[in-house]
Order: structure tokens, then sequence, then C-alpha cells
């Protein structure tokens, strides 16, 4: 993105309960991922590490697309397999992958936002946060349905039961945006370790509160701490600095995350 600088603060913690801590994460280049496993003593940080080191395969890559992200997942998603056939102990292990990506999409710079599962992105942009992301969770179709309430989701016991996961031949496809560059925006790129533990109003005063990103990120992660660290916590943060045009528009979720993706087919992240 000519004219434009990016500022990057990342942070994580096993919590207070967890005595291991399987999230994983990545913020180099013009790629920024969060991982969190899941499986336990089915080795979920070899999972989630596996989705990192695929996803830096693009850090030197030009001319990246959407697309290319798309297929990076789903290659992550193959080798976590290929690590379970060799390592038959392991059965079982998965993980979340979400994120953030410098692509070209019309000839032009964009982010690609990709998720899998219920880590999440949110965007800040003039004030305003958003979250970009929709989790694949149970309590998210509870909600989505009306049966719950967003706020009653939290404390739900099936809140931390996903619908897709990176390590099942079944229900591991992305959801990806793709948005245009705004100066001035800031990313969060967290696992439910923080999301869970502090409200949207929370995270939200606190990135008022922290102008530098690394600030930031270990601020949400302390609170989240303080607040309970029942589980693994990570954020990334990625500021973006510069002059680039104010247009907010964005796409759906491209077809490899779209509703034809396997729904109800279930992995517990305890």
């Amino acid at each position: 993105m000519p004219g434009l600088t990016l500022r990057v603060g990342a942070a994580t913690d096993t919590g207070r309960v967890r005595s291991l801590n399987e999230d994983s994460a990545l913020a180099e280049g013009g790629i920024f991922v969060v991982a969190d496993g899941m499986g336990g003593h089915a080795a979920g940080e070899v999972a989630s590490g596996i989705v990192v080191e695929t996803m830096r395969e693009l850090v030197s890559r030009e001319d990246l697309t959407a697309d290319g992200v798309s297929r990076q997942l789903v290659l992550a998603n193959d080798r976590i397999l290929e690590a379970v056939d060799s390592h038959p102990e392991n059965k079982g292990m998965g993980t979340t992958a979400t994120g953030l990506a410098l692509v070209t999409a019309g000839g032009a710079d964009h982010w690609a936002v990709f998720n899998v599962g219920d880590s999440r992105v949110y965007r800040a942009i003039d004030g305003a946060l958003t979250q970009v992301t929709v989790d694949h969770s149970e309590v998210q179709e509870l909600v989505e349905a009306g049966v719950i309430t967003a706020e009653e989701a939290r404390t739900h016991p099936a809140r931390n039961v996903v619908t897709r996961s990176l390590g099942t031949d079944y229900a591991f496809q992305a959801d990806v945006w793709v948005l245009p560059p705004y100066a001035g925006e800031r990313f969060v790129i967290c696992s439910d370790g923080l999301t869970n533990e502090i409200t949207d109003e929370q995270l939200h005063e606190i990135l008022q509160r922290e102008p530098h990103p690394q600030a930031a990120a270990e601020e949400l992660v302390r609170a989240a701490v303080a607040a309970g660290g029942r589980d693994n916590v990570t954020v990334v943060v990625v500021d973006l600095h510069g002059s680039v045009g104010d247009d907010l528009s964005e796409t759906s979720p491209r077809a490899t995350g779209d509703d034809t993706a396997p729904r109800g087919q279930l992995s517990d992240k305890e």
C-alpha cells in the first residue's frame, strides 16, 4: 500500500486455568493470524502451529488474492489431517483460524479477512467498532434463530462448541470478506479467550485508551486474564496509518464460506 504504514502489536497469555497455551499467532509482512487450538491432550497446540506455519508461506507471495488465502487454509486443514494420520495419538486435534491478509483485488490493495471457528476479527474506524467475522458456533446459530440473545450467548453452556474448524474433513470452509483499506483503521484479531472474558464495550474502551498497537494488545490480554482468564488469550492489533480513500464498501463472504458449508457438526473446544 503506497504511502501507508502498518503498525502491529501482539500478546498472548496461558490464562489462570489452563496449564498449556494452545493458541498460536502470526504477525509478519501482510499476514496476521490467530489460531486457537482444541483437543487438549490431542495436541491442539500442534494444530494451531500448523496453521501459522502454513499461513506464513504467504508472507513472501506476490499478488496474493483472497482465493489464494482460502486455498492456503484448505492446505492447512490437509496438513493437520496428515499429521493425525502420522500420529494417531493426536486424533481429535483441531483449531480455529482467523485473521487478515493484504491481497490484490481489482488491481488494487485490499484486505482479506478470513475466519473458521469462533475466534474473531474486529475493525475500528472513526471511533466505531464492528465485528467483521461471524462465529461458527452453536450459540451463534441459536442467536441467529432468535432462541437466545447475544448477551445470553456469553454464558451459555454450549458457548465453546464450534460448528467449523480446521482439522476436519467436513466443516473446514472459511468465510472470506474483501475490504478496501481505510487510513486510520485498526483491526483486532483474537481468540475467544478475550471475548469470553470482556465485552465489546470494554474492548472498544481499551482500544480508544491505548493508541499504540503493542500497548493495546497487552492491555486487552491483561484485562481478559484479570476478568477470569479461564482460557488462553491471544490478541493481534493492526493499525493502518497514511492516506487512502474512504470507500467502506465490502464484499459478502466469498463462495468458500457460504451457507452451503455443513452446519450442525460440532466440535467442543474443551
